[in-house]
């Protein structure tokens, strides 16, 4: 008498892992959502955040008669062109956001390369000296940057560049904030194999920075370049030092708005606007690079 044996059982992927395990892959493949609380307290957030940007909106477009009305009015008004008008009749904000942009760019571009430059040295080369070096450099972060606004004036005044676009560029194109910053970011970064396997094959301490440090630091440097660029854009002290109406960043040119003994506070709010464009600007040009950088992080960790 034959005995059928039972046909072998196919078992599943699954089925020898254990319930923990089962359930983190089941965590894993599952997004997310959250609740109607979280996602009020989000919107609650971003209409706050965004409040200060639309009442300038608001306030640019309107007279200042409006302006002083009690309530105050919340929506867009007809004067925006007017006030844009206004702007530039009292001051030159044409000049002025010329010589920005070029102040702007220029410390931004140093800065971002320099600070690459020291902080893949301090972060991944050997030399005597570096832990000195880079604690000098953080602490000199310490010392307020009023403290050395006469010796710097006295400085420019004898090379005879007061009231020029280099007395504010110069100053600003080192920043040991942004030697920190990418020293921090290439450390976590940037593996030593990398740079390990590159010197077997011969590549130079030059080659090896523009072919493999600046690839995998460009997220780091759209972070130090937005926020180097919004420093410089919004700087007010040292330009209003160094410089005068005749070469004016926007903030200094921003000053001369609203004159008399009434100040037009849509034309000061016109102004603030126009000045505030730009930076949003490239925030939008950079703000890609930035969310892909975090994200690589993240996946990362």
């Amino acid at each position: 008498m034959t005995v059928l044996a039972d046909p072998p059982v196919k078992q599943h992927p699954t089925d020898g892992a254990t319930p923990t395990k089962r359930r983190r892959r089941s965590r894993a493949g599952r997004t997310n959502h959250g609740g109607p609380l979280t996602y009020a307290v989000l919107i609650v957030a971003v209409l706050i955040s965004a409040f200060p940007f639309y009442w300038t909106i608001v306030a640019a477009s309107r007279s200042n008669a409006d302006l002083a009305k009690v309530p105050p009015t919340l929506l867009p008004g007809p004067n925006l062109m007017r006030n844009f008008e206004a702007v530039m009749e009292e001051a030159e904000i044409g000049k002025a956001l010329l010589n920005s942009f070029i102040v702007s760019g220029s410390i931004t571009v140093g800065t971002v390369l320099c600070s690459t430059l020291a902080g893949f040295a301090f972060a991944k080369l050997r030399f005597k000296g570096r832990n000195a070096l880079l604690a000098l450099t953080v602490g000199t972060m310490m010392i307020p940057p009023q403290l050395g606004v006469i010796p710097l004036f006295m400085l420019i005044a004898e090379l005879q560049w007061v009231n020029q676009l280099q007395a504010v560029i110069l100053p600003g194109l080192v920043s040991a904030f942004g030697v920190f910053f990418m020293r921090q970011y290439l450390v976590q970064s940037l593996p030593d194999e990398l740079i390990e396997a590159a010197r077997v094959d011969g590549a130079s301490t030059a080659r090896i920075f523009w072919s493999i440090v600046v690839p995998i630091a460009r997220p780091g440097m759209a972070v130090l370049g937005l926020l180097t660029f919004m420093a410089a854009w919004n700087d007010f002290f040292w330009p209003i030092v160094a410089l005068t109406s005749s070469e004016p960043t926007v903030q200094v040119a921003l000053r001369q708005l609203g004159g008399g003994y009434v100040h037009d506070q849509s034309v000061i709010m016109a102004g603030t606007l126009l000045g505030t464009l730009p930076v949003l600007l490239v925030f939008g040009l950079l703000g890609r690079q930035i969310v892909g950088g975090i994200m690589q992080g993240a996946v990362k960790g």
